[in-house]
């Protein structure tokens, strides 16, 4: 094995974080994310007194995917706001974030998406994130997603789809954020199901399932 390889490993497994100019540093823990509490990613970073930022890739107008426009209960063929971006914290890349809004959310196309919170922007024209339901999966980076987020290729990443329903439970928000895993975990608190408990879908396709 080369030092290349055997620095890339390390890449993988997060353990070192290679800076373009600088060289291959020890890398800082994960964040850890707890389960309960919705918070926009800027929120979320500004709590752990972070710096949030984004590369803002695309900011349009345009038809819905399919599972889209079933999320947020839009016919066929409707439009959407798509909204496209690599998140930062402290100027490392966690995410590459696609946001898809009821065409109500149009007017946020004109706030600051960068280093602004795009939930504040929804709150100024009254369409407030309530609650939300999401489901992860897991699959390997593209070539094109390794270097957006400076990584090794094959890198896994965590792919969180979430549903924003708003104060009156109508669906506005539809997001699709790809987390480098070794630089954000998930954490989870798990109970006994109870017999009485109602089966929970979070996910419109192919929903998590309760044992029998």
């Amino acid at each position: 094995m080369t030092a290349r390889q055997a620095v890339l490993n390390l890449m993988r497994e997060g353990l070192v974080d290679r800076k373009r100019g600088a060289g291959t540093f020890i890398a800082d823990a994960p964040l850890h994310r707890r389960e309960g509490t919705l918070f926009s990613f800027t929120e979320d970073m500004r709590r752990r007194g972070m710096v949030p930022t984004s590369k803002l890739i695309s900011a349009t107008v345009e038809k819905g995917q399919p599972i889209e426009l079933k999320s947020l209960k839009l016919n066929s063929g409707s439009k959407v706001v798509v909204i496209k971006r690599i998140r930062f914290a402290d100027g490392t890349p966690l995410s590459l974030e696609r946001v898809v809004l009821i065409p109500e959310a149009a007017a946020v196309l004109t706030a600051d998406l960068e280093t602004g919170s795009l939930h504040e922007a929804l709150r100024a024209i009254n369409l407030s994130p309530h609650i939300a339901s999401s489901w992860i999966t897991a699959r390997v980076a593209t070539s094109k997603e390794a270097k957006e987020l400076k990584l090794p290729a094959n890198i896994p990443l965590l792919v969180e789809k979430r549903v924003i329903d708003d104060e009156k439970g109508n669906p506005i928000e539809f997001t699709e954020t790809a987390y480098a895993a070794n630089r954000y975990v998930v954490d989870m608190r798990l109970g006994l199901l109870s017999t009485a408990a109602e089966p929970f879908k979070a996910a419109p396709i192919a929903p998590a399932k309760t044992p029998n």
